[in-house]
C-alpha cells in the first residue's frame, strides 16, 4: 500500500514505470505492435483529461485524432515531407479544430456534449470521404513518404519506437503537472460542482475551453504519430464508430489517473490485437467486460489495485 501511495505521489516513479514497461515489452514481443500501443496510450491520456478530470464524456473524439492524422498527411503530401514540420501541422490542425468547436461544445454538458461531438465527428468523416475526396484520397486514403532530419530516420522502427515513447513520457509529465497544480484542483471542482465554482468567482468557461483544446491537441498529436507509424492516412482514422475504443480504454484503466489511462490503453490494445485470434466474436467479450467494469469495478483496473 505504501508503494502504491508513493508511486501516485511521485511523477518520476510513474514515468519510470511506464518507460521500463514499454521497453521491456517492446523488445520481448513485437516492437511495431508496442509502438502502436504507445501511440494509443497518448490518445487515451488526452481523452482522460477531458473525461476523467473535467467530467465531459465525448462520443466523437476520433474527430481530433483524425484531424491530426490528416493534417500531417496533407502537409507531407502537398507542402513538405519533412517529418517534424508534418507533425507540427497535424498538432496545429487538431488544436485549431478544438479552438473552433470548443466555444460551442463546452457550453453544453452531459448527453448534449457527447452527442454534439459525435455529430461533428460524422461531419468530419463525411468531408474526408466525399467533398474533399480529391485532396484526401477518399476511401483509398493517402500514401506518404517522410524525409528524415540529419541522422533521424523514423522509417527505422527502433527510432520510431523511441520517438513514440519519449512523446508518451512528455505528455504524461505534462498532464501530471497540469492536474497536480491549482488549475487541476479547480478542474476537479468543475467536475464535481461547476455551479459552486462559478459562485466562488472563477470563470469556468475559460478553464473548460483551455482543457478542451489541450485534450484535442493531444489527440491530434496521437493522430500525427499514427500517420507516421503507418505512412498513410485513411478514413478509419476519423471513423466515429471507433470513438468507443478510447472510452472503453479509459473506463478499463480507471478515469482520472495517468497510470490508469496507460494501463487501460495497453489492456484494450492487447485485447483487440490478440483476442480475435482465438474468438471470432471477440467484441462480445468487450461488451461483457464493460458491463462488469460498470457494475463491479467502477474505478477500473488501477482504481481496484489502489483499493485492495
Amino acid at each position: 500500500m505504501r508503494m502504491i501511495k508513493r508511486l501516485e505521489r511521485s511523477p518520476t516513479l510513474i514515468l519510470a514505470v511506464i518507460t521500463a514497461g514499454f521497453i521491456i515489452f517492446g523488445y520481448s514481443t513485437s516492437i511495431l505492435k508496442i509502438t502502436d500501443f504507445i501511440i494509443f496510450c497518448i490518445y487515451v491520456l488526452g481523452y482522460d483529461l477531458l473525461y476523467g478530470h473535467m467530467g465531459r464524456l465525448s462520443f466523437g473524439h476520433m474527430l481530433y485524432l483524425g484531424a491530426g492524422a490528416y493534417g500531417t498527411a496533407l502537409c507531407a503530401k502537398y507542402l513538405s515531407s519533412n517529418v517534424f514540420l508534418a507533425i507540427l501541422c497535424g498538432i496545429l490542425f487538431g488544436a485549431a479544430i478544438g479552438g473552433i468547436l470548443g466555444p460551442i461544445l463546452i457550453r453544453t454538458k452531459g448527453a448534449c456534449f457527447a452527442l454534439l461531438n459525435l455529430a461533428f465527428n460524422q461531419v468530419g468523416h463525411f468531408l474526408v470521404l466525399v467533398p474533399l475526396a480529391k485532396i484526401t484520397g477518399g476511401e483509398d486514403g493517402i500514401s506518404l513518404h517522410f524525409t528524415g532530419y540529419r541522422f533521424l530516420d523514423f522509417s527505422n522502427i527502433h527510432q520510431l519506437f523511441f520517438l513514440s515513447l519519449i512523446s508518451l513520457i512528455l505528455v504524461a509529465f505534462l498532464i501530471i503537472k497540469f492536474t497536480h497544480s491549482p488549475y487541476g484542483i479547480l478542474l476537479k471542482g468543475i467536475k464535481e460542482n461547476e455551479t459552486r465554482v462559478n459562485f466562488l468567482g472563477y470563470n469556468t468557461y475559460r478553464y473548460k475551453l483551455i482543457t478542451f483544446v489541450l485534450s484535442t491537441t493531444i489527440a491530434a498529436f496521437a493522430g500525427a504519430l499514427t500517420t507516421l507509424n503507418y505512412n498513410y492516412a485513411n478514413p478509419s482514422f476519423i471513423d466515429p464508430h471507433r470513438s468507443v475504443e478510447v472510452i472503453f480504454a479509459t473506463l478499463m484503466g480507471g478515469a482520472g489517473s495517468v497510470l490508469g489511462a496507460v494501463i487501460g490503453g495497453a489492456a484494450f490494445m492487447t485485447i483487440s490485437n490478440y483476442l480475435p485470434r482465438y474468438i471470432l466474436r471477440w467484441e462480445m467479450f468487450l461488451g461483457l467486460a464493460l458491463l462488469i467494469i460498470a457494475f463491479k469495478f467502477r474505478k477500473g483496473i488501477w482504481g481496484y489495485i489502489r483499493e485492495i
